[in-house]
């Protein structure tokens, strides 16, 4: 499961690929390394209809069952049964998003070692998007911090494609290229968006760098 990404590039080029109308970030510096339960841009359509691009914690709320015993809920990442119950409430336009990417990482084992594998379109790192959901939720999510109200996101997977399963068999994130995709996903009903849950195919998607928890100095 994808829990690390990077996105370094400017909101002005997220507006453009994304068509989006309305940035409520401010100054967005760049993210080489996005982790679970930081803070990372999306873009969804706002209460208005309006599409925004705005900033959201990543982890989505977990399931009941998932929580039995614990105190804190950090939140769900990387979404797959896309039919439960928990997730059916969020799949209508209101609640997706999709989230910017550059690139973003699997983690290899090489002689016993965990090593960061970046998989991007190419070395140029040219955008792409997650197709996501989002809430806003509250909920504690660390003690220290209590409880907190945010809005929150994550991402659908699906079966790997032959460039990311040798390294991660089980799925990949579900990644949109096209501006087209990105109408889709964030406008139809479900029955035609839910098809876009799909492997990228492999023409492409490359490994662009390894060993490196962060990719950014090569996509700025």
């Amino acid at each position: 499961m994808c829990n690390l990404f990077s996105i370094t590039k400017g909101q002005s080029a997220i507006l453009e690929f994304t068509r989006a109308m309305r940035d409520r970030t401010g100054n967005m510096p760049p993210l080489p390394g996005v982790f679970p339960d930081t803070t990372a841009p999306i873009v969804c359509n706002g209460e208005d209809g309006v599409r925004e691009l705005t900033m959201a914690r990543w982890g989505m709320p977990s399931p009941k069952y998932a929580l039995e015993g614990k105190k804190t809920d950090p939140g769900v990442t990387n979404i797959r049964r896309t039919n439960s119950p928990h997730w059916r409430r969020w799949l209508g336009p209101a609640n997706r998003c999709v989230v910017p990417l550059t690139s973003f990482c699997e983690y290899d084992t090489i002689d016993g070692k965990k090593v960061p594998t970046w998989f991007a379109r190419d070395e140029s790192r040219p955008l792409m998007v997650f197709a996501g959901i989002w809430t806003n939720w509250t909920s504690v999510r660390k003690v220290k911090e209590g409880e907190v109200n945010a809005d929150l996101y994550g991402f659908l997977t699906t079966e790997p494609n032959s460039i990311v399963g040798p390294i991660h068999p089980k799925a990949m994130p579900v990644i949109l290229t096209e501006p087209e995709e990105i109408e889709v996903w964030l406008q139809a009903e479900w029955a035609e968006a839910s098809a876009l849950q799909r492997p990228l195919p492999d023409d492409v998607l490359r490994i662009v760098a390894r060993g490196e928890r962060k990719d950014g100095e090569a996509a700025m």
